[in-house]
């Protein structure tokens, strides 16, 4: 079997838990900064700044809806260039799953 196929089946036999925690493994430090906040806050709400002050950068903010991580939770009527996003419940296994390996 070529190896992209037995990587697919590889895939496909793990659960979706299994999945979101080799998806952690994937987060670069930023990333994984930026959607540790939304654990902190009502609905997962993500923060446009960090703990400086300073915005998120978009890069950042892209990589992680582009990664199933994060998703728009609306509009911002003010500045509709901002992105104001929510944790997705992969985000939150994959967080979980990581922060568990590091106690164990």
């Amino acid at each position: 079997m070529p190896e992209s196929k037995e990587n697919d089946a590889a895939e496909s036999g793990r659960s979706d838990a299994e999945n979101s925690a080799l998806k952690a493994g994937k987060l670069s430090a930023p990333q994984k900064r930026w959607l540790k906040k939304g654990l902190e806050q009502p609905g997962g709400k993500l923060p446009l700044f960090d703990d400086n002050g300073r915005e998120i950068p978009a890069r950042t903010i892209r990589a992680c809806i582009d990664g199933g991580w994060a998703e728009p939770w609306f509009s911002n009527p003010i500045k509709p260039d901002w992105l104001v996003c929510k944790l997705t419940p992969a985000a939150i296994e994959a967080l979980s799953a990581s922060q568990k390996n590091k106690k164990s």
